[in-house]
């Protein structure tokens, strides 16, 4: 079986000039953790995951505080904290992204697949033709179709951005 077989080819993408906060919403809106990021020719540039918002976020300066008596002392101004949030929400997916993207082709076989999530630890790969994204596998394609239950597309490939 190849990744052809068991990939989603409804793939939802963002561009890398997209800003974060946008990014941010769509991950939430569509429970998905992770996004391939093209450029304007629509060619696949980066990949962005909850992960990259986890350690963006990490720069972040928290107030720190305390309760006492049920009421809440900052001992920061709650309003860095929004500036900052706000610097955050300002930048573009490609200030975040990660550029150096594992892709596979539609020929890769899941074995492969399977070899590739598990030792670079990552939890879906692009699929490609000539650089243009044309599907995605996450580690539930893979763990579905290793059962039997995500059965072969029989109808004919979608394209995008074409």
């Amino acid at each position: 079986m190849m990744a052809r077989e068991i990939m989603t080819r409804d793939v939802i993408t963002v561009h890398l000039e997209d800003s974060v906060e946008k990014v941010a919403r769509l991950l939430a809106e569509k429970g998905i953790s992770g996004v391939p990021v093209v450029n304007d020719e629509n060619k696949l540039v980066g990949i962005v995951t909850e992960g990259d918002f986890i350690v963006r976020s990490k720069k972040l300066r928290v107030p720190t505080y305390f309760q006492l008596l049920g009421g809440v002392i900052y001992f920061e101004s709650p309003h860095r904290l929004e500036e900052e949030l706000r610097k955050m929400t300002a930048t573009r997916v490609k200030d975040i992204m990660t550029e150096d993207v594992i892709s596979i082709v539609e020929e890769t076989p899941i074995e492969e697949i399977a070899t590739i999530m598990v030792e670079k630890k990552i939890n879906r790969l692009p699929v490609v033709r000539n650089h243009k994204v044309v599907g995605i596998v996450s580690r539930s394609d893979l763990v579905k179709a290793m059962v039997g239950m995500k059965k072969p597309h029989h109808h004919g490939e979608e394209r995008q951005g074409e």
